[in-house]
């Protein structure tokens, strides 16, 4: 489990295991991620019959998850094609987690796609 320095915010290992297997093997379509005890775990996973519909009916509408969708669409040339996507959610209603009291939460998520796998969570408190 790694932490951002910044924050002292951790993110699990299941994180970047999951996300990997999402990208190599396409055995889901969805991860959702949650805060719990000051870090980041992993909420959800939707198998790979699972589509967008299901991805949202399964967010909580009074809580904050972050989530990567594997994405099918079609281009205009006609050729099949699946894109990663990053995705915050967040309501007007969300609670972000109790110990973080007034401050905000701000993930943001890279991944290198150069033959290379990489992941990152970073987390840090904005006030």
């Amino acid at each position: 489990m790694g932490a951002n320095a910044a924050s002292g915010m951790a993110v699990d290992d299941q994180c970047k295991l999951k996300f990997l297997e999402l990208k190599a093997k396409r055995n889901y379509r969805f991860i959702t991620y949650k805060i719990e005890d000051q870090q980041v775990i992993v909420d959800k996973i939707g198998g790979p019959d699972k589509n967008y519909e299901d991805f949202t009916n399964s967010l909580p509408g009074d809580e904050c998850r972050y989530a990567v969708f594997d994405f099918d669409f079609t281009t205009d040339e006609n050729c099949q094609k699946s894109k990663i996507i990053f995705i915050a959610w967040l309501t007007p209603s969300s609670v972000l987690n109790k110990k973080i009291g007034l401050y905000r939460l701000e993930c943001s998520y890279q991944m290198k796609d150069e033959g290379k796998s990489s992941f990152k969570l970073r987390c840090k408190l904005n006030s």
